[in-house]
């Protein structure tokens, strides 16, 4: 499976590594190697990190506690924020900029997971807070923020959900008829 960065930020995306997290989950990041593919292809560093077991359970960790904390509406759990402010502790990646005019970004895996933690809690206390929705197909439990003009965009990706959710609408309605 292939990962699907639609969200709008890194903190979403990387939560959406989960999908379906209410019924028959299904885990993007069922290996430590795709974790390592996942930081690569994020964007977050440029190199894909070492990655062991040990950091694959504390990502997923991770994962749950963001995907919690963006859902809640106004209630959050303690162990959730503990857990955020610990992983953000930790020096995020490194960014600098080349001789050629490219930023380059290294980093290991916790500094992957400190700068998805640190961009999650920007999130959490900033403007985009307040647009953060989840997708409104049946199944689907993706989180993304709404950056549409008046806020009333109703899933995460309008090729997939929203395209099945207009699909299911026809077939009942021409059901009926």
């Amino acid at each position: 499976m292939t990962f699907a960065f639609i969200s709008s930020h890194v903190a979403l995306d990387f939560a959406g590594t989960m999908g379906r997290w209410s019924t028959e989950q299904v885990d993007l990041l069922d290996a430590p190697e795709r974790l390592a593919l996942w930081c690569e292809a994020a964007g977050v560093v440029d190199d894909r990190p070492e990655v062991g077991q040990e950091d694959l359970e504390q990502a997923r960790a991770l994962r749950a506690a963001v995907y919690r904390l963006a859902r809640a509406s106004g209630e959050d759990s303690a162990d959730d924020r503990r857990l955020l402010n610990a992983v953000a502790a930790v020096a995020p990646v490194r960014l600098r900029l080349s001789d050629g005019g490219a930023a380059i970004r290294t980093g290991d895996v916790d500094a992957v997971l400190s700068t998805v933690a640190r961009a999650a809690i920007e999130l959490l206390t900033g403007p985009d807070r307040e647009n953060v929705r989840e997708c409104g197909y049946e199944t689907c439990t993706r989180l993304y923020v709404d950056h549409s003009a008046r806020r009333s965009r109703r899933w995460c990706d309008m090729k997939t959900c929203g395209n099945r959710a207009k699909a299911q609408s026809f077939r009942k309605r021409h059901a009926n008829a």
